[in-house]
């Protein structure tokens, strides 16, 4: 595996694209797992407010008073849980990480592998990282022991 450690830049005018090693990787994964954890708990706060606030609003001429105060609650309900959600999605990318699949949690950290972008791939479930896959496939390899052993040899170092 080759590549940098911090940020590469093509040109003066682009904003810098985040490489990072495995062991930065390692190190930021509890954080990104907390950070995961909370994008899909809120995304399945939404899956169970929107139904809701979707019948309330459909039926809202025919609604009495209290039904009217939870459509307004709903709604800033719903509102304070999408600022939230965004709020977790923009900290991911503030650490450079990429949401590769909304729905399952996975995320990709950026990296270079021979000269080709990839990413180091975890998800919810995965007790470690353990794959990667180049930027412009899906389909996840393991990440060779090689590159596990550099890790240990650098910390005992």
């Amino acid at each position: 595996m080759n590549g940098s450690k911090g940020y590469q830049a093509s040109d003066a005018s682009e904003k810098p694209e985040v490489v990072l090693s495995l062991r930065m990787v390692q190190r930021m994964l509890p954080l990104v797992q907390r950070i995961v954890d909370d994008i899909l708990t809120r995304q399945r706060n939404l899956s169970r407010l929107l139904p809701e606030e979707s019948r309330l609003d459909r039926e809202r001429r025919q609604l009495d008073w209290p039904a009217r105060q939870r459509r307004y609650r709903l709604k800033e309900e719903v509102a304070g849980v999408e600022h939230d959600l965004q709020g977790a999605k923009d900290e991911l990318g503030e650490l450079g990480v990429t949401l590769l699949d909304c729905e399952r949690g996975r995320v990709g950290f950026p990296t270079m592998v021979n000269n080709r972008r990839a990413y180091f791939s975890w998800q919810p479930g995965d007790e470690s990282l353990h794959s990667w896959h180049f930027a412009e496939e899906c389909t996840c390899r393991p990440i060779p022991q090689a590159w596990l052993r550099e890790i240990s040899l650098s910390n005992k170092s």
